[in-house]
């Protein structure tokens, strides 16, 4: 709606009473704050014809009012958080561990807090924070959406040193923030969407091991063994709700939220792997070290102790692909989602954690990570009938005019995703036969560390 406005064409937006503080503080945060809105109790979802002409009835008098008269410049928005100008906050109590309560008792109050315990950023600690990069303090790193938050390195270290980072993790938060802001990930998508879209980071290469982040038992958390992994994702949480201004019920409006949204760190586990490292495979040095960042949905596990055959790993592996009430599945018949601003477009990955039991299978009866993409992708299909469930029709005449045909076919089995490419995987875990298998939005991106 801002960018029509911003061309000259008037808008007015239908907005649901859940969402108006929603509406009203992205107005601003996009740079008009008096965009028109129509109130109506209800979001458009799981409504009926009828029942949503009920609701444009009841509301027309707001859309013709929005559409013909000066939009109110005076209206004021609650930020939903609280704003602070000072530079420094001081924090007083009977000893330094009563100072450190009410500093996160006044935090949870200002909604700056991820709701655990954090480490004061004290000017003594963000200076020790700062030493693990050769960057400046003000260096940008990225403008963070939905609010638009200048992310230099010096506001990464202070959330890093709250979410418990040492500064040898700084480089890897630092790296994880430039892909997060990479127009491919979409991030005003992610960050203010209904769904639990949590960012999956994998790390490659040989800081991995040089800053202990953990590939092998439990690598996903919790315990002493994935300090970094935690700590590390807790950081780009922080940095997102802090300096992207992705607060919850402010602009992430998450219908139910997850526990993934905290942490997900893992690294590959290249060592028991039989084939090429996740960045091998991507185009990098096997020396050099990276950051990937895939946005998912959830996640699954890969679980199979009886089989020792390769096809039959496979098979039980494309079943978690066919989850019906998955945005992800089947979406890619109704277009690419992605960002006008900069012309992207991004496939609709899953991502697959192969745990090294798993793949010394494969790899033993020939199957490299290739064979196993091309078989998820012919074995997980679901009949278009189905499909079509949780997608619009519209979106899919509009998107693929080319299959109509299936609407008089609705029997036919079609692929969730749009190709093989769309299951990328890593080698993750220890023994047993456990993998994992996320529900992805949209695509990763990869990105090398600065030494």
């Amino acid at each position: 709606m801002v960018e029509f406005e911003k061309r000259g064409v008037p808008t007015v937006s239908w907005t649901s009473e859940g969402f108006i503080e929603d509406a009203l503080r992205s107005a601003e945060n996009f740079g008009m704050p008096a965009l028109s809105i129509a109130t109506m109790p209800l979001p458009f979802t799981n409504q009926s014809p009828e029942d949503i002409t009920q609701q444009v009835d009841g509301s027309i008098d707001d859309v013709i009012r929005g559409l013909t008269t000066a939009p109110d410049k005076s209206r004021t928005v609650d930020a939903g958080f609280t704003i602070v100008s000072d530079d420094q906050l001081t924090f007083e109590g009977s000893d330094l561990l009563m100072a450190m309560e009410d500093m996160n008792r006044q935090f949870i109050d200002w909604k700056w807090s991820d709701g655990f315990p954090l480490v004061p950023p004290t000017p003594e600690r963000v200076e020790q924070m700062l030493a693990g990069t050769n960057k400046a303090p003000q260096d940008v790193i990225a403008r963070l959406e939905p609010g638009f938050g200048i992310a230099t390195v010096e506001k990464i270290a202070a959330n890093a040193v709250m979410a418990g980072c040492r500064p040898e993790h700084l480089p890897v938060v630092i790296t994880a923030v430039q892909c997060i802001s990479d127009p491919v990930i979409y991030l005003r998508n992610k960050a203010m969407s209904t769904g639990p879209h949590a960012p999956l980071v994998i790390v490659n290469g040989p800081i991995a091991n040089q800053i202990g982040i953990n590939a092998k038992v439990c690598a996903l958390g919790p315990g002493s063994v994935s300090y970094a992994n935690s700590v590390i994702g807790r950081a780009l949480r922080l940095i997102m709700m802090n300096v992207g201004f992705t607060y919850p019920g402010v602009s992430d409006m998450d219908t139910i939220g997850s526990p993934t949204k905290y942490s997900m760190v893992v690294a590959e586990n290249e060592e028991e792997s039989p084939w090429d490292p996740y960045h091998v495979e991507m185009g990098f040095d096997a020396e050099e070290s990276t950051v990937t960042v895939h946005f998912v949905y959830g996640i699954c596990e890969l679980h199979n102790f009886q089989s020792f055959e390769a096809d039959k790993l496979v098979h039980g592996f494309a079943t978690a692909a066919k989850n019906l009430v998955q945005v992800p599945t089947g979406h890619w018949l109704t277009g690419r989602r992605g960002d006008p601003r900069y012309n992207t477009e991004e496939l609709e990955r899953h991502f697959m954690m192969i745990c090294p039991e798993h793949a010394q299978i494969f790899s033993q009866q020939g199957w490299g990570k290739k064979r196993i993409q091309e078989e998820m992708y012919k074995r997980a299909k679901v009949a278009f009938k189905d499909l079509m469930l949780i997608h619009e029709r519209k979106g899919m005449e509009i998107a693929h005019p080319e299959l109509q045909w299936l609407w008089d076919a609705p029997e036919t089995m079609v692929p969730v995703v749009e190709g093989p490419e769309c299951y990328p995987m890593a080698v993750v875990g220890a023994s047993a036969g456990r993998g994992a298998f996320f529900w992805g939005a949209g695509s990763p991106v990869i990105k090398p560390i600065e030494a």
